[in-house]
């Protein structure tokens, strides 16, 4: 009877003892900073155009999975809480036999989500470039990925796929597929 109560007295101990869940063991990424940071960026992309009903149009292009059949990119350098670095932003778009044309003529129709990239201030994330990723629907919430955590900031650090771990195959050391400036 005794290992059963030194069983049971561990479980409930170990059981309240796992309430306080320390910072560390926190996910990398979908915390309530991230979705300041992201709804901030978000904002900030309408101003600039980057983003909502009044956003710029670029020349749409043929994509890959996971962003979407047809793209669109824009990258400048903006500054956010006092942080200046270059933005990416990654408008995805997709639906049945779509074509380029069919963006053009109705993206908001198409438009199924914005990704984008942010470079942090040196050490936000330095083993992964400094970079602060979300995924936005079409009209500016933050996604969530199957297991309910929202897709802001450290996205998928440590994991086999993901955000992080697509971009770190990129050439040239810097996160970025389509050029190497920011090594």
């Amino acid at each position: 009877m005794k290992p059963v109560r030194t069983l049971v007295s561990a479980v409930v101990l170990g059981a309240t003892l796992g309430l306080a869940v320390p910072a560390s063991a926190e996910a990398p990424f979908g915390n309530q900073t991230d979705m300041e940071m992201a709804t901030s960026l978000w904002a900030l992309m309408e101003y600039k155009g980057l983003a909502g009903d009044h956003a710029v149009m670029t020349r749409p292009y043929k994509g890959i999975q996971p962003h979407g059949m047809i793209l669109e990119l824009i990258e400048m350098p903006v500054t956010l809480h006092g942080q200046s670095g270059p933005l990416i932003v990654k408008r995805n778009y997709g639906g049945d036999g779509i074509d380029i044309d069919d963006v053009i003529n109705d993206p908001k129709r198409y438009l199924q989500a914005v990704t984008i990239m942010l470079k942090r201030e040196a050490g936000y994330d330095a083993e992964n470039g400094d970079w602060f990723y979300v995924k936005y629907d079409a009209r500016g919430n933050v996604m969530k990925n199957p297991k309910g955590m929202s897709l802001a900031g450290r996205v998928a650090k440590g994991m086999q796929t993901g955000c992080i771990a697509c971009h770190k195959t990129a050439e040239g050391g810097d996160f970025v597929f389509n050029h190497d400036r920011y090594k």
